[in-house]
This record gives structure tokens, sequence and C-alpha cells, in this order.
């Protein structure tokens, strides 16, 4: 039984090997002349997880699994996929509609063909890039635009580490600072760091939980500034709130988010991606967040986008990392076999049901 409290809607139409390798990296740029996305950890995870389910046998090579895929047809390649990685609730983040150019599947298709309950996590960027109001009423017409765009919403995302890093002061902005911020927008894209914490303060009045980007993705992040121990100020302004704060990836800061969970009732800290990403040292990185995190603060998911085969990945590399882990601390004689199995109720499903509220 697994909730995946952070995902997004998958590509379901044909893709040759170049489309397919593309959805396989973070990069958006192409691989350097002789490389292939394939050979990497991840591309080793997919090849480790996904081939059975087309009848292969794990870890056949790249051409042939493209192969069979073709074969399978995409519809039914993405029904399989989906299917089999065994989710019971789906928290998706509905701000991106498209991966590399191709539409993304509607989000209840989504989960109507992974089986699984269908819940929305409101991205703040992409609703505050659409509200065109005036500059001195900008500030109430995105408020109402996310009390609107979050009547249904289990959460909320903010993408700030892309945007402007995590090295924000801690408080809110000024009301007369976000209208001179507002009237200096050029395009519908929310950069400045001003705007980006009102949003974020913004989502505080809320009261959701708001899941907030850390460590790697793509070129257009500055990895440095998406250190989550950066955000240290704004969690301190927060708390007297209560309103909990989700650090999500944190790969190679990891250890940093698990600290942030230990220190701070508010915080959690999330592995998705981070285990996909890994590969076979996925147990290793897991039990270095388990280092400090309290089990009660770590939540699975997949961080799936566009390949449908990142969400049997991300559920396989879960499920077998953790075993790992608790199999080990077990033989040690450092946890009993009750133990085990409530460590990864929580983790796998129990966290992110009370968390939620789901």
């Amino acid at each position: 039984m697994l909730v995946d409290h952070h995902c997004h809607s998958v590509v379901a139409e044909e893709l040759d090997e170049a489309a397919f390798a593309a959805l396989i990296t973070e990069s958006d740029r192409p691989p350097a002349a002789g490389t292939s996305p394939f050979d990497s950890a991840i591309g080793l995870a997919v090849r480790r997880w996904c081939p059975p389910l087309l009848g292969l046998a794990a870890l056949v090579g790249a051409d042939a699994y493209l192969e069979a895929r073709r074969a399978v047809g995409a519809d039914a390649a993405t029904a399989r996929m989906l299917a089999a990685a065994g989710l019971t609730d789906l928290l998706v983040d509905t701000g991106l509609t498209e991966a590399r150019g191709r539409p993304l599947l509607p989000p209840a298709e989504l989960a109507a063909l992974a089986g699984a309950r269908l819940h929305e996590v409101v991205r703040l960027e992409s609703v505050a890039a659409a509200v065109r109001a005036p500059a001195p009423t900008w500030p109430e017409a995105v408020a109402e635009a996310l009390a609107e765009a979050c009547a249904e919403a289990v959460a909320v995302k903010s993408v700030l580490a892309y945007r402007a890093g995590l090295d924000i002061p801690g408080g809110p902005p000024d009301r007369s600072e976000v209208v001179r911020a507002a009237g200096a927008r050029t395009d519908g894209r929310i950069t400045d760091p001003v705007l980006l914490r009102h949003l974020l303060w913004s989502a505080v009045g809320l009261g959701l939980p708001i899941q907030l980007h850390t460590g790697f993705g793509d070129p257009d992040l500055r990895l440095h500034r998406a250190d989550p121990a950066m955000l240290v100020d704004f969690v301190r302004a927060v708390e007297p709130d209560g309103v909990p704060l989700v650090l999500l990836h944190g790969y190679p800061y990891h250890r940093q988010a698990a600290w942030l969970a230990q220190a701070f009732p508010h915080v959690y800290a999330d592995v998705g991606l981070t285990l996909s990403y890994t590969g076979p040292r996925a147990a290793a990185v897991l039990g270095e967040v388990l280092e400090l995190a309290p089990f009660g603060k770590v939540l699975f998911s997949t961080d799936a986008y566009g390949l449908p085969e990142l969400y049997p990945v991300g559920a396989a590399q879960f499920q077998r990392a953790l075993g790992t882990v608790l199999d080990d601390w077990r033989a040690a004689g450092d946890c009993t076999a009750e133990d085990a199995l409530q460590i990864g109720a929580a983790l796998g499903h129990g966290n992110a049901r009370r968390l939620y509220g789901i």
C-alpha cells in the first residue's frame, strides 16, 4: 500500500528512442556525443524494473525494451506501468501540462489508469502567472485566485528554488514591496524574489501543507541555492502558524532536509526522485535520510513526470531500498520485526494520510 504524495502526469503517446531517453534525465539538453541517458543509475533502474512488465527479462538492452514497448503500444504500455506501481492515492502537481513539448494525460485519466484516488496539489507560481490585475490590486487578486484554485486541493507547491533560490528572508515582504514588484513584471513568469515570497506567505494563510522543491533538478536550477538548510529563517518564521512544510527530493542535501525534519515539528522530508535517480545506491541514500529524520516525518513519492515507467521505478526503488535498510537493522538487532513493519507503513502511506488528511 503506497500513497504517492508528489507526482505529475505522463506522456501516453508513442516515443522513439530519443524521446524516451530524454524523459529519463532531468537535463533538457541533448546528450553528449557517444553517450545515452540509459547509461546511468536511473537508466539501470528502468531496465531493472520495467522489462518484466512487458514480458521481458530484467535488464534487457534498451533497444529490445523499446521494441517490445512499441509492439505493445503506447496506451497499453502506459496502463501497465501505472497499474504496476501499486499506488492507492496520487497527489498530483497540476502545474505542468506537457513534458518535452508533448502533452500530459489529464490527471483524472492518470489516476484511473493507476487505479488510484486523485488529489490535487496546486502550484503557486502557475496560479500567480495567470493573474493580470493592475499592480495596486495584485496582492488581493493573487490571494483570491489561490483561494479559488485550492478549494479542492490537499496541498500547494512552490518552485522557489528554481526561480530565485531558497536563501530568502524569513518574514513576508511589505505590501508596498509587492505592489512595486508586481508593477515591474514584464511577462507571466514569476521570478521576482519579492513576489515569490508573497506567494509563499499567501499559501501559509491557506493553512494547507506547502511542498517545496529542494535539491537537484533540471539546468534551470542553481544547485547550491536549492539547499534546504537555506530555508531555516522561513521555517522559523512559519513555525508559529503550524503550517506543514514538505521538503521535496533534497539530494544531495537530503541530510540537511532530514535535520530540518528532526529539528522543527512542522517540517517533513520526501525521498521521491532521489531514490529513482540513485538506482543501485538508493538504500544507502535512504539510510542517510533516516539517520536523523523521525520516522513519522518521511514520505514516499515517485515524483514521476512525463515517462510512465517512472511510476513503477519509483515504487520499486523505494520498496527495495526500505526493505534493505530495515532488514539490515533487524539483522543487527537494531529494531524488531514489529518496528520494521511500523516504519514501513509510516513511510509508505501512514505519514501522507495523516499529513494531508486523506
